[in-house]
């Protein structure tokens, strides 16, 4: 997961625990901006969330494309 451990590196955090409404989610933020919000799916396991996690963050640096599964209700990361 070396896109998360690069965001800590750079004093970067993550978050993962209840949300209302939602009984899980993680997100990972930069300092200045939310980079990923995640919804846990049903059935997934925590380490896949942080897979996914650790993928939104390369994603947002990337290709400046920002995860917003709490707020917009949809994923566009399988």
């Amino acid at each position: 997961m070396k896109n998360i451990e690069a965001l800590i590196a750079e004093g970067g955090d993550i978050t993962l625990g209840a949300l209302p409404p939602f009984e899980c989610a993680a997100t990972a933020a930069d300092g200045h901006n939310s980079l990923a919000m995640l919804v846990r799916r049903e059935g997934e396991s925590l380490q896949a969330l942080l897979k996914r996690l650790d993928k939104a963050i390369g994603l947002a640096w990337s290709d400046d494309l920002f995860i917003d599964e709490v707020n917009d209700g949809r994923s566009d990361l399988a």
